[in-house]
């Protein structure tokens, strides 16, 4: 059998991951659908290229630029601003790639313990808790509850062909299994022409605009960080070394500026494939790429893009439950790992403020939550003497 052909099904698997929150940002903004399905698979594609298919991540649409997009897209009616606003975020992102690259970027690792990390890593997933369990599963329990189940026993008691498919193990039964209550709805599919383009928006620059979206490619940056921490830990490999955080942030900022071009918002790495990741133990990079090409290929199709969206939430709910835990999981081995000390009472503070404002905060939590813990671990006297008293200091280790 080609490779290709082998992995297919795990490339789908993380086009089942990526794809409600990715079409979800053009939903909630009034961008095209379609097109943001084309610029997340041509983002991807891009950002392999220039991480030379050394980080195995999946970018999808941001949920922090849902805000001024809203404004611009929906309310104002000036697209063409918004993707000017886009295109200064995509500037900021090669700034800062360029600034880490000439001072280098263990300088400012030293600045990340080990305390910071595991808990970032954790409401990672956490923070997903809400969306996976409030949102989707509680639609409909049983269809939840059979997703997870047939995802769970695939993985650990299926035979092999099936250990590395589980997640898409589940969609399939959980989508049988809703269809045969009669939860699931065609309409959409036959109403949708067979190929679809997106329409184009020329920049129009506008300051305010500017303004409104360049500062928050500081929070995504951010993000990103952190998604790659947990990278490191599911692939026991420190992509920030090789092939370095600064071309991360690089591929990040070209694959923003191309879907802004295209129609799409911004991009960002997407947790939700870091779990696929963490589930099926399958890294290679051509996998990913593979679901990007299905991605591009969604967006010009209308009619398979509507089968997909008709899986319904509950479906992704079970095993938004299973991947998003996985993410928690890790950052918990983290800590372990790197031995952090927390009957240090400075160490459990920065744990403990890092887990509330992560979950708690409705926007942006997990870098408000960055920023927080680390301002209290290197502003906070440490009153303890003993040797474990730096809480795991060293920068995450891989």
């Amino acid at each position: 059998m080609h490779p290709a052909v082998r992995r297919f099904p795990l490339s789908v698997q993380h086009v089942f991951a990526m794809f409600g929150a990715t079409v979800l940002v053009p939903i909630l903004t009034g961008l095209n659908p379609g097109a943001t399905l084309i610029a997340s698979g041509v983002g991807t594609l891009l950002f392999h290229l220039i991480t030379r298919g050394k980080v195995p991540a999946y970018l999808g649409s941001s949920f922090a630029f849902i805000a001024p997009l809203t404004l611009y897209v929906t309310k104002h009616h000036t697209p063409n601003q918004a993707v000017t606003g886009l295109i200064s975020v995509s500037i900021v992102y090669g700034v800062f790639s360029a600034l880490i690259a000439a001072i280098g970027f263990n300088r400012v690792k030293r600045l990340i313990p080990s305390v910071v990390v595991g808990p970032v890593v954790a409401i990672i997933g956490l923070s997903l808790a809400g969306t996976a369990v409030a949102t989707d599963a509680s639609t409909h329990w049983d269809v939840a509850i059979v997703s997870l189940a047939a995802a769970i026993i695939s993985a650990v008691a299926g035979p092999r062909q099936l250990r590395i498919i589980p997640i898409l193990v589940g969609i399939v039964v959980g989508y049988v299994y809703a269809i045969a209550r009669g939860l699931v709805h065609f309409g959409n599919a036959s109403a949708s022409p067979w190929v679809q383009f997106p329409s184009f928006h020329a920049p129009a620059f506008s300051w305010q605009v500017v303004l409104a979206m360049a500062p928050i490619a500081l929070v995504t940056m951010v993000e990103d960080l952190g998604h790659m921490f947990v990278l490191n830990e599911i692939i026991d490999r420190d992509v920030t070394q090789d092939p370095g955080f600064s071309s991360i942030l690089l591929g990040n900022g070209v694959a923003t500026l191309i879907s802004a071009l295209i129609g799409g918002p911004a991009e960002t790495t997407y947790a939700e494939n870091l779990g696929v990741l963490a589930m099926t133990r399958q890294f290679s990079s051509r996998i990913i790429q593979g679901a990007a090409v299905i991605a591009i290929l969604l967006g010009l199709f209308g009619k398979f893009n509507a089968v997909i969206q008709s899986i319904p939430a509950a479906v992704v709910g079970g095993i938004g439950i299973l991947l998003y835990g996985m993410i928690a999981a890790m950052g918990i081995r983290h800590m372990i790992e790197a031995k952090v000390d927390l009957t240090n009472t400075k160490n459990l503070i920065v744990v403990a403020v890092i887990f509330i404002i992560g979950i708690g905060a409705k926007n942006n939590g997990i870098a408000i939550a960055t920023i927080v813990g680390l301002a209290i671990y290197w502003l906070l006297p440490d009153r303890t003497q003993t040797g474990a008293e730096d809480g795991g200091q060293a920068a995450h280790r891989s």
